[in-house]
């Protein structure tokens, strides 16, 4: 029997996933540097950062189970997590807009989402997410939170008015200390919104009551 052949965007997640190992060992100067002054989103240019494959898997069948077509994403980075919704929405006919406030990383990412094949169904915005999705007018069907942990709190705010019925939230390491806002806020609209803690404890996926 023969050894089964990767599709073009498998074969790039096993790749990025195969680098984004590597971290550990970028992430030293980083520690170095944060004894001294605030770490700032700058300290991370060359670190992934990524999403585990598990969480990428559960993410893609999230989208494609509740035909999510409209997308937002917090929190490019290299694109690895964007490839994975890109993957789902392409299935679907969707689209994904998603941001990143460094530029080297952005490019980074265009490059890796373009050699997966899925660029067209993704739209990189550069900078603050809170200023290059302000104007955001569309429907938003699944937002994937994963950037600067204090953020999630006022960028869900920001795009509250885009939530419908079926809209899902997927918050990623809600066990880091700056996402307790985000918690906090949710726990006090409960009677709004419905959390379960999903992908061994990591995140948070919630829905509109």
């Amino acid at each position: 029997m023969g050894i089964k052949k990767l599709s073009r965007v498998e074969s790039k997640l096993y790749a990025l996933h195969n680098d984004a190992k590597k971290d550990i060992m970028r992430v030293g100067p980083r520690i170095v540097k944060s004894i001294f002054r605030p770490i700032q989103p700058k300290d991370f240019e060359n670190l992934y950062l990524p999403i585990s494959q598990s969480q990428g898997n559960s993410l893609r069948n999230i989208i494609l189970k509740n035909d999510c077509k409209h997308i937002v994403e917090f929190g490019t980075s290299f694109g690895i997590s964007t490839i994975y919704l890109a993957d789902a929405a392409r299935q679907i006919g969707g689209n994904v807009i998603t941001t990143e406030i460094l530029k080297s990383k952005a490019e980074k990412a265009h490059k890796n989402i373009s050699e997966a094949g899925l660029i067209d169904y993704v739209d990189i915005k550069i900078g603050d997410a809170l200023k290059t999705l302000k104007e955001h007018k569309e429907p938003i069907d699944f937002l994937f939170l994963d950037g600067w942990k204090d953020l999630y709190l006022p960028l869900f705010k920001m795009l509250e008015p885009r939530f419908h019925p079926s809209t899902l939230i997927y918050a990623d390491n809600m066990d880091m200390v700056g996402t307790k806002f985000y918690a906090n806020y949710l726990a006090a609209k409960n009677d709004m919104y419905y959390s379960e803690v999903v992908d061994q404890g990591k995140a948070f996926l919630t829905r509109l009551k």
